[in-house]
C-alpha cells in the first residue's frame, strides 16, 4: 500500500490507517499492529504530559509551553475576560522533513 494524500480516504492520517499500513507492510496481525500504534501514541501523550520534550529523528520535535496568563475579550459582547495560564503542545518540523515538504 502506497501512502500518499492522493491515496488516503479522508484528508487526515488516522491511527486505523497506520495499523492497516504496519499489516500490509510488515506483516503484524490487524491487533498487534493497532496496539502498536496506540503504544507509540500513548507513550509521546505520557511524555508530553510529564513535561519531557518528544524529539523523532527526520520528522521534527513535540515540546510543552507554559503560556502565561492575558487578558482577552469575549468577541461577541466586548467582555474583558482574563485567560489563564495553560500548558500547550507545539510542534517545530525538522529540516528534512521541511525540505520534503518543499520538493
Amino acid at each position: 500500500m502506497e501512502l500518499s494524500v492522493e491515496s488516503l480516504e479522508t484528508p487526515a492520517l488516522t491511527k486505523a490507517q497506520l495499523a492497516e499500513l504496519l499489516f500490509d507492510r510488515i506483516g503484524l496481525n490487524k491487533r498487534e499492529s493497532k496496539d502498536m500504534i496506540d503504544a507509540f501514541f500513548d507513550l509521546v501523550a505520557k511524555s508530553l504530559i510529564d513535561g519531557a520534550d518528544v524529539k523523532i529523528s527526520g520528522f521534527g520535535n513535540f515540546q510543552i509551553r507554559t503560556k502565561a496568563p492575558r487578558p482577552g475579550r469575549n468577541p461577541r459582547t466586548g467582555e474583558a475576560i482574563p485567560i489563564e495560564a495553560r500548558r500547550v503542545v507545539t510542534f517545530h518540523a525538522s529540516h528534512k522533513l521541511k525540505e520534503q515538504i518543499q520538493s
